[in-house]
């Protein structure tokens, strides 16, 4: 049983045999190599090349599908995914986080919001809160059995007197705010002479 198994062994590993193997595999193409078909189209002209990005500099509303359908009409072919290769990419400028403005804005920054408190009798209470951001405090609260609406703006009014309203009140979307309180807090535009 030693001896097979050896036999085999030294067959197999060879220096001759594992020589031919190897230069059977380099000489055969990859598996599945045969069966694909050639990638890609011919190569698009330099004048097209150049009218698509004067056309994108010019229209910069344009995507790949209007200025594919333009060089239809100019009797251009080609596809569109092939224009939008050749477009250049758009970079946006970057955005700041949310926790970027809140730190920018935290002065400018109230919060409004509602809790509830069961009270001994069963019944349920609601607690309106203002806080501002900057220091952390409480600007106003006021408590009701049914807010409405109306009350809550008439409370959001009551924390601000004159002037002192704040550039920012975030909220939640209850229909509890209304549309009043978003009519309120919008600034309004200022008197033309």
């Amino acid at each position: 049983m030693g001896l097979a198994v050896q036999g085999v062994a030294r067959l197999e590993a060879g220096p001759r045999h594992r020589r031919s193997r190897d230069r059977a595999e380099l000489a055969a193409p990859p598996l599945g190599h045969a069966l694909r078909a050639p990638s890609g189209g011919p190569p698009v002209e330099a004048a097209i090349k150049a009218l698509v990005r004067s056309m994108a500099a010019a229209n910069p509303l344009w995507g790949a599908p209007r200025i594919h359908g333009e060089l239809l009409k100019l009797g251009i072919g080609g596809a569109e995914r092939t224009v939008s290769r050749l477009l250049q990419k758009r970079r946006s400028p970057p955005s700041q986080t949310w926790r970027t403005f809140l730190t920018n804005h935290v002065r400018d920054l109230v919060s409004v919001d509602f809790f509830t408190v069961p009270t001994a009798r069963l019944r349920v209470l609601f607690v309106f809160v203002v806080l501002a951001h900057d220091r952390r405090r409480v600007l106003h609260f006021n408590v009701t059995e049914h807010p409405t609406a109306a009350w809550t703006t008439q409370q959001i009014v009551d924390a601000f007197p004159d002037d002192s309203a704040p550039s920012y009140l975030l909220r939640g979307r209850d229909s509890v705010y209304g549309h009043v309180l978003a009519y309120k807090t919008t600034p309004s535009p200022e008197p033309t002479p």
